[in-house]
């Protein structure tokens, strides 16, 4: 099969084809009909919001995720299985913004590791194997010792080990995600470089970047998703910045975003210059009123979560100040912070929300045991009595407060991972990713129960990485890059694009955006 080159007018082979690919995962669709296309020789763009079907997209092309429909051609010859060895063996290699490198083993080992075949008792010339790896470095322009370890390399060195061993694998399509998170501007020029050697070999390369400023270097075509659905290809000359990001983002508000009016009131919690080495939050300045709902927005990386567990006390601050109501607190664990009325509801309500095997009740009282014991002992009628009260307030559908939490729907569950911290009546409430993985319907309900706690008086942040929840339910929004705020918005003068600027680092020619 083949595809013609429109810049030069010459057929050039199509490396890799998906057609009409659609998956899904518990009756949510993150692939719906999703078509893509690669060319020999071509650097092809990826691009979308978070949860916009990218990551799913890359592993059925790995072998990773078995599609539930649609066909999967490499060099024109359809696939009929595919799995993470099928995959390999068909020359496509995927390099990841960690790479998967053994540091206590050598360049040349890591690299050896899927090359080699032959069993555990073969003999090892080592003397090849530190050729092959000199001879591999040097096609990427590497100037790596083969026998240096690699825990000693520095980021970009790691990357190009793994190019390399692609490359020994043969590897036809290479599929790149966020390869230049961790570099700075002269490494990722070498990276371009590189690139731009590999498609002279006829690689054909899938490139996954936020950065949007760096595609036009480097990519020939661009496609973006939006919800798991092909948003359109286009020829990377024929787009500017601003196309693109309409392209990722155009949505209308849905009805499962309601903002009720509610009164605003003093200032709960601020933070000045607040900063955590250990987790990369950078000198931030951020203040939530009582019944103001301030959301958090940014890019995978951005440093939101990161600024939660700070918060929290999770990982400490290091430098700042946090104020609650105007006094200055200390919040060094999540004990003291729960004290001072601060709550977090984390994102992975599975690991660290809820804990699956006990009962909603003993849930909902996790974090109030002193509330409902007498003695040392938990008072089991006090227990049932809360639980009951928080089942009834916030719509849990669940057949009993003794079943354990993990039979309840994801929605469910969410609703008394909130339960157990607003048992603790904090003064602050910090919701990362509420309704990540819920059904529309338990979606519209939880934002329902935010608009009635920020009703209550509650100062109420929330972590979101879907826009359209971000626009929906904040009074203001802050959004973050690299660990600090780049920018805060009024809901009125708040945009899809105005926002996805400043998450990329980008200053808009926007009014209403203050730093």
């Amino acid at each position: 099969m083949t595809s013609r080159n429109l810049d030069k007018g010459r057929v050039v082979p199509t490396r890799l084809r998906l057609t009409a690919i659609r998956k899904a995962f518990a009756g949510v669709q993150a692939l719906n009909g999703v078509s893509f296309d690669l060319n020999a020789g071509e650097v092809h763009a990826l691009v979308g919001e978070n949860g916009a079907g990218k990551s799913t997209l890359i592993k059925v092309i790995t072998g990773a995720h078995t599609p539930d429909q649609g066909t999967l051609e490499v060099d024109g010859q359809l696939v009929e299985y595919n799995d993470p060895v099928r995959a390999r063996a068909l020359g496509i290699a995927a390099i990841y913004q960690q790479p998967a490198l053994f540091p206590d083993l050598t360049v040349a080992e890591n690299i050896a590791i899927g090359l080699e075949t032959g069993g555990a008792w073969r003999r090892i010339r080592w003397g090849e194997r530190r050729e092959r790896a000199r001879r591999l470095l040097a096609r990427v322009g590497a100037e790596i010792d083969p026998e240096a370890e690699v825990r000693g390399l520095t980021m970009p060195e790691q990357q190009l080990v793994e190019i390399a061993r692609a490359l020994g694998a043969d590897a036809r399509i290479l599929i790149m995600d966020e390869p230049t998170a961790s570099l700075g501007d002269n490494d990722a020029d070498n990276l371009f470089r590189v690139i731009r050697e590999l498609k002279g070999q006829g690689v054909g390369i899938i490139y996954i970047s936020h950065r949007l400023e760096e595609l036009p270097q480097v990519a020939d075509r661009v496609t973006a998703l939006r919800d798991g659905t092909l948003v359109g290809t286009r020829q990377m000359g024929e787009v500017n910045r601003g196309e693109l990001i309409r392209m990722m983002v155009g949505r209308e508000l849905a009805a499962v975003f309601p903002k009720a009016d509610v009164p605003i009131g003093d200032v709960v919690l601020e933070v000045r210059g607040l900063g955590c080495r250990a987790s990369g939050v950078r000198d931030v300045d951020l203040s939530v009123r009582a019944g103001e709902i301030v959301g958090l927005a940014g890019l995978v990386g951005a440093g939101r979560t990161e600024l939660a567990r700070v918060l929290f006390g999770l990982t400490p601050a290091d430098s700042g100040r946090i104020l609650l109501r105007g006094n200055e607190v200390t919040v060094m664990s999540p004990a003291q912070a729960v004290a001072q009325g601060i709550a977090y509801v984390p994102e992975d309500r599975r690991h660290h929300g809820v804990v699956l095997d006990m009962s909603v009740a003993a849930n909902t009282t996790l974090a109030t045991l002193r509330a409902v014991s007498s003695f040392g002992l938990i008072d089991s009628a006090r227990e049932r009595t809360v639980a009951a009260d928080f089942v009834r307030r916030l719509g849990v559908k669940t057949p009993s407060i003794d079943d354990p939490v993990g039979n309840l729907s994801g929605g469910n569950q969410q609703k008394v991972a909130l339960a157990r911290w607003l048992a603790a009546d904090p003064s602050v409430l910090i919701l990362d990713e509420p309704t990540q993985g819920v059904d529309v319907g338990a979606k519209a309900e939880i934002h329902r129960l935010m608009g009635e706690l920020a009703g209550r008086g509650l100062a109420i942040v929330l972590i979101s990485s879907e826009l359209p929840e971000i626009l929906g339910m904040s009074d203001r929004i802050v959004v973050m890059h690299g660990g600090a705020v780049t920018g805060t918005i009024d809901r009125d003068g708040a945009t899809q694009e105005t926002i996805m600027e400043l998450a990329l680092g980008h200053r808009p020619a926007a009014s209403g955006v203050a730093s």
